[in-house]
């Protein structure tokens, strides 16, 4: 990034890739880690984690997994959006299973001896699928089979599910009940508070760098986050907008009107604040309107 240099930064400090050393622990995302290591403490078979676009469910997974100790075996399956056969040869993969043939109950025996072996060099299994809300039903299906396997105290397979708010729909369908009644935990992501947002800002300048991460003022940070409305990624793109702004303008502080300029430049941010002004003046027509009718009367 071409102001680092200006604000003494060694990297760029509000990247959209999920990085681990950048995490934030905000009272979402910390009780969502937590609820996670409970659980497959536990010894748990499914577990499901949601939240809208943005609101970090690829970073929560990654430090998930960092937090595992040796004693885990995880496999990551980024997109989920498998037939079942795919969805089995991708799991194979991951335990370095090597099916040979392509026969589905072959490869399912794989796994399940693979699985076996492992629970004898006491070692624990967790799936982690991300944007679990692409999966086909009939791979979902073919999942909650391969997990039947267990031993007398817990599950030799767990799994967690991480989605958009359109995994719950797909759960409700009726011809899957038997895993949505296996989902024993399950955590909905929210996003930042405005005071969350000003110390998330001042946390990652200073984890890039920064002596001591006062950059944003107090009236930039309030805009930023009700134009981003808490949500992660969007405070990212609009603070890395903001910092170039105010690089441009020869300044080390970000002021409310570099954030302005970030918003207008922004259209998955600007949008919804165009749609919120349609709604008011729809609302206030409406107002009007009946005003207008009682007079009338």
């Amino acid at each position: 990034m071409i102001y680092l240099q200006h604000f003494k930064l060694r990297e760029p400090p509000f990247g959209i890739t999920p990085d681990t050393s950048f995490f934030y622990a905000c009272s979402s995302i910390q009780d969502a880690l937590n609820t996670l290591l409970v659980a497959v403490g536990n010894g748990e078979g499914f577990i499901k984690v949601t939240g809208e676009v943005g609101t970090g469910k690829t970073l929560l997974c990654r430090k998930f997994l960092g937090s595992l100790d040796d004693g885990w075996v995880s496999l990551y399956i980024p997109n989920p959006a498998l037939d079942p056969k795919t969805l089995l040869l991708a799991l194979a993969e991951e335990l370095g299973v090597r099916p040979g043939t392509g026969d589905q109950h072959l490869l399912i025996k794989s796994i399940n001896h693979a699985l076996l072996d492992l629970a004898r060099s006491k070692k624990r299994v967790v799936v982690c699928l991300d944007e679990a809300q692409a999966m086909p039903i009939e791979s979902m299906e073919t999942l909650r089979l391969l997990t039947n396997l267990e031993t007398e105290k817990r599950k030799l397979l767990q799994v967690i599910l991480f989605g958009q708010p359109e995994l719950d729909h797909k759960l409700a369908d009726p011809t899957i009940r038997q895993l949505r009644q296996r989902i024993t935990f399950h955590h909905h992501m929210g996003t930042f508070t405005r005071a969350e947002t000003a110390h998330y800002l001042a946390h990652r300048m200073r984890v890039a760098g920064h002596p001591d991460g006062a950059v944003f003022s107090p009236a930039a940070a309030r805009t930023l986050h009700t134009a981003a409305r808490g949500t992660p990624r969007l405070v990212n793109i609009l603070a890395n907008k903001s910092l170039m702004l105010a690089f441009g303008e020869g300044t080390t502080a970000v002021r409310r009107s570099h954030v302005g300029a970030a918003v207008a430049d922004t259209p998955a941010v600007s949008a919804v604040r165009a749609e919120r002004w349609i709604a008011l003046g729809v609302g206030l027509a409406c107002a009007v309107a009946g005003i207008g009718w009682m007079l009338v009367r």
